[in-house]
């Protein structure tokens, strides 16, 4: 759908909304600049998904978001069930849930899922749509086809074995075919009035301004059948923007409130809620020829030069300084040799080891975005990074865009011309499971277009190792895979490994009944509003 761009500020546009709301009204600020794109493949990042794919649309697989104590695992969504065949492990087999129903009324069938995956990956398919191909597509990379054996079970073909496939099809929202005709067979129309299976169902959105859903009172599981009248969403990019309409009463909650405005906001009442999750803040490293990371030593030297305890201090307590790539204490963590500290000393001397000094300073250019999903504080905190690795004698100079704009240079890649001659970016991962926590960011056939291998990164090692995931279906065995990628991961700085989010919230004394997953997604379906 094409967007219009207003020209309202984010303040006027709150003041548009009605005085008075109903008592089981919510209204969410977002860090998102724009309503996400509704049609079952949002865009904006983990955010997108969080508020309007797993709000209006269910997968195939499905996380378990009802607990907060540990981390989440998979459960059965729309398939309640599925399996490997033991004699050939590139053939799933996945079982529909009988008698689910699509907002429009229609009947969910294994069909239908066929219909879904054609528009994302055949581009000669009639309901193929590049929109939302370009956000789902590269989260499904293992599917090489797909039939309905019958109306209620579905078959997947992988192209090799691939025991990460569960994971890749929790991202795929499923939408109606019956609305696509309805609409005319155009996606313009269905994103106005879009018909998932999901708990919500949207009422209505204005580009840049503000979103209303509403209860999807027919949903399958009936434990997520929303007790809200309605839940509003509402672009907020600015945390002071947020914190300033949570504090007058314009939104009920926040996402990433600004950290040196938490003690007060306490103080007067509200809810900060804070969770572990499944996230990590780097910068991505080109491996492009002529990239200056392509030398461990440099990689080395940038990590050693963060403070990550004095950015801590900066963001009031709201992180987990970073030991690796995934969070300390992960079971995924092994024992990496190369340890994330301040040391200064050893990063000038690594710098000199590589080659640089007065006579060749080290200078290089990094994206970075002033908001977004899963990127915390982006420019302040980029800003105390960027003294960090001065004082090591590494100079870097940032071009700032938009979030959304830096999601698209990201799936094109750092050879590609959008990414402006940078070698690196400011990107937050989701990283709870084996494909999106690893295999998506270093394996060689996920280079761009193929994949978000943004730094066009291939190792042979690696590739063994990767392989070693897919094809060791026993948990246990698995995991032991998973922490000799990590110690990779670590042991060559493959990343500027900086900080993991704790996902603050900050929302009304009257929100009641919200669980905080340890999982980038969330379920709204529990919440209350008290009078």
């Amino acid at each position: 759908m094409r967007r219009v761009f207003h020209t309202l500020t984010a303040m006027t546009v709150l003041s548009l909304a009605s005085p008075v709301l109903a008592q089981g009204t919510l209204r969410i600020g977002m860090t998102a600049s724009d309503i996400p794109l509704t049609t079952g493949q949002p865009d904006q990042g983990g955010e997108g998904q969080r508020f309007m794919g797993f709000t209006l649309y269910d997968a195939l697989v499905a996380w378990d978001l009802t607990r907060s104590d540990k981390p989440s695992g998979l459960i059965p969504g729309l398939a309640t069930g599925w399996s490997v065949d033991a004699n050939d492990k590139t053939k799933w087999t996945f079982r529909i849930r009988e008698g689910v129903k699509f907002h429009d009324g229609s009947t969910l069938t294994a069909d239908a899922v066929v219909w879904n995956f054609d528009k994302l990956l055949k581009s000669d398919a009639p309901q193929f749509d590049q929109r939302q191909a370009s956000q789902g597509r590269s989260r499904i990379p293992a599917v090489a086809a797909y039939r309905a054996v019958d109306p209620l079970t579905l078959e997947i073909t992988t192209r090799a074995p691939d025991a990460t496939l569960p994971y890749q099809l929790a991202w795929i929202g499923i939408s109606s075919p019956a609305q696509w005709e309805k609409k005319g067979k155009n996606w313009q129309e269905v994103a106005k009035e879009p018909s998932g299976t999901g708990p919500w169902k949207l009422a209505g959105f204005t580009p840049r301004e503000r979103a209303e859903l509403v209860p999807n009172k027919d949903h399958w599981d009936k434990t997520r059948i929303p007790k809200l009248d309605k839940l509003i969403l509402i672009p907020l990019p600015e945390p002071n923007a947020r914190t300033a309409a949570l504090r007058s009463g314009q939104v009920d909650w926040i996402e990433a409130p600004a950290p040196d405005a938490v003690p007060t906001l306490k103080s007067n009442g509200f809810q900060i809620v804070t969770n572990v999750y499944p996230h990590n803040w780097t910068w991505h490293f080109s491996s492009a020829e002529g990239s200056p990371w392509n030398d461990v030593r440099v990689r080395k030297a940038a990590n050693l030069a963060v403070d990550r305890e004095g950015l801590k201090e900066l963001l009031g307590g709201l992180m987990v300084p970073a030991e690796g790539f995934m969070p300390p204490g992960h079971q995924w963590f092994g024992k990496p040799t190369f340890k994330l500290k301040r040391d200064l000393a050893e990063a000038k001397k690594l710098l000199a080891e590589a080659g640089y000094g007065p006579g060749k300073p080290f200078v290089t250019k990094i994206l970075i975005s002033p908001s977004g999903s899963g990127q915390m504080q982006p420019l302040p905190m980029n800003e105390f990074i960027q003294q960090n690795l001065a004082d090591a004698g590494m100079k870097i100079d940032f071009e700032v865009v938009e979030w959304n704009t830096l999601i698209n240079i990201w799936r094109a890649g750092a050879k590609h011309d959008s990414s402006r001659g940078a070698t690196g970016m400011n990107y937050s991962y989701f990283i709870q499971d084996p494909f999106t926590g690893f295999i998506r960011h270093l394996q060689c056939n996920l280079q761009p277009p193929a994949g978000t291998n943004w730094g066009h990164y291939c190792d042979k090692e690696m590739e063994g190792l990767f392989d070693q995931i897919r094809t060791t279906f026993d948990a246990e065995a698995q995991n032991k895979v998973l922490e000799k990628v990590h110690e990779k991961y670590v042991n060559e700085a493959l990343f500027l490994m900086v900080t993991h989010d704790v996902n603050a919230r900050a929302m009304s004394g009257k929100v009641k009944g919200f669980v905080q997953a340890q999982n980038w997604f969330q379920n709204f379906s529990s919440i209350s509003m008290a009078p």
